[in-house]
This record gives C-alpha cells, sequence and structure tokens, in this order.
C-alpha cells in the first residue's frame, strides 16, 4: 500500500515533471517547423499536449520510481522527429533546434518560480494549499533546471552535444557526431560513478540561485 507522504510527493511532482518532461520535446519540434521541417509539426508535435508527446517508460514509470525511491529524478519523452534535409544549413540549424529544448526548461523553470511566489504571498501559517502550491513550484524550478543542465552536457546525442557539433567545422562535426551511439553509455557512466552528481548539481544550484534572487523566493 503506498503511504500517504509517497502520494502527496506524487501529487506535488507529476504535473512539473510531464510538463519538463514533454514541452521540451515540444520546444525542439517548433523550432525545427521554423527553420523550414514541418516534420514535427505535420505529426502533430508541436502541441502544449502532453499525451502526444508521452513514453510510457521515460515520462511514466521511470519519473515515477526514481520519485518513490528518493533518488535522482530524470525521464525523458519520445523524441520528436527533424529532417535535417530542410534546413539551409543544416549543422547549425541542427544545433539551434537542440538549443530550444534546455531553453524551453529555463522558461518553465522562471514560471514555476511565479508560482512559487505565489504560493509564498499567499502562504498563512496552517495554510496547507498555500505550502502546497510552494512546493509545487520548488518542484517544477528544480526539475526544469536538472534537464536543462543534463541536456547541455557535450555529448551526443544530448542537446549540449549537438550544439557543439553545430559550431565545430563541419568534418570535425561528422567525426564528434560518431560517439553519439555510444553517449547514453556515457552518461550512464557518468551517473552511476558520481561525476553526473558533481557536475550538475553545482550548475542547478547556481541557475536556482539566480532564479529564486529575481522572483524573490
Amino acid at each position: 500500500m503506498i503511504s500517504t507522504s509517497i502520494l502527496y510527493t506524487i501529487a506535488v511532482w507529476a504535473v512539473p515533471v510531464l510538463l519538463a518532461i514533454t514541452l521540451h520535446e515540444a520546444a525542439h519540434g517548433w523550432m525545427a517547423n521554423k527553420l523550414g521541417d514541418p516534420t514535427a509539426k505535420v505529426l502533430g508535435r508541436i502541441s502544449l499536449n502532453p499525451i502526444r508527446h508521452i513514453d510510457p517508460i521515460g515520462t511514466i514509470v521511470l519519473p515515477l520510481a526514481l520519485l518513490m525511491l528518493g533518488g535522482f529524478v530524470i525521464g525523458w519523452a519520445k523524441p520528436v522527429p527533424v529532417d535535417m534535409r530542410y534546413f539551409k544549413q543544416p549543422i547549425l540549424d541542427m544545433a539551434v533546434v537542440a538549443l530550444a529544448g534546455p531553453a524551453s526548461n529555463f522558461l518553465m523553470a522562471c514560471g514555476w518560480a511565479a508560482v512559487a511566489l505565489i504560493g509564498k504571498l499567499m502562504f498563512e501559517p496552517g495554510d496547507g494549499f498555500a505550502l502546497f502550491i510552494m512546493k509545487v513550484g520548488d518542484a517544477g524550478i528544480l526539475i526544469n533546471l536538472i534537464l536543462m543542465v543534463l541536456n547541455l552536457l557535450p555529448v551526443p546525442p544530448l542537446d549540449g552535444g549537438r550544439v557543439i557539433a553545430g559550431v565545430m567545422p563541419p568534418q570535425m562535426a561528422v567525426s564528434f557526431m560518431r560517439i553519439e551511439p555510444y553517449g547514453l553509455w556515457i552518461v550512464i557512466l557518468l551517473l552511476v560513478s558520481g561525476i553526473l552528481g558533481k557536475i550538475l548539481w553545482p550548475m542547478v544550484l547556481f541557475f536556482k540561485a539566480i532564479i529564486a534572487t529575481v522572483f524573490l523566493l
């Protein structure tokens, strides 16, 4: 039987995690369409409806399991298909498309900061609803900053890897992208070894401090 505290934690994190993961992919599709690739638009992937982006394992099962275990929350949605043949400058335009994902997470973190501020302004001692709003906002800030920083790591197929490739000379970029099939294993190795946390957390806390200062949290 699931305890009340676990259900409360799920209630706090469910919407922020779902939106952080799925709208990240929608942002990729939106930017690709702006640069001339209509693939995501034709497939209905430029949508604020999370259902269109959900991957059963990466969007629901894994984040839920990590929340219940009290661990490091990560996840993924169905990747948005991008056809580089539509781009005028394929490698550079792909880097812009890649950057749209982390940029969307930063904007969502700011949006959730506004939610947390509303909860803070509403809060009075014993006000459980306002406290819940504050916690949801804080969860939204944290998950979005984690996904932003994680995806900016310069390892293909993460967004940061594609951004780095976009500013490299073409031949060097092609060689660099050859490590893409091994990128996930590199990230897993960094996670298991504890190195990933040492890289991510200082950056996450840095951006969290900036947002907290701007939004008076």
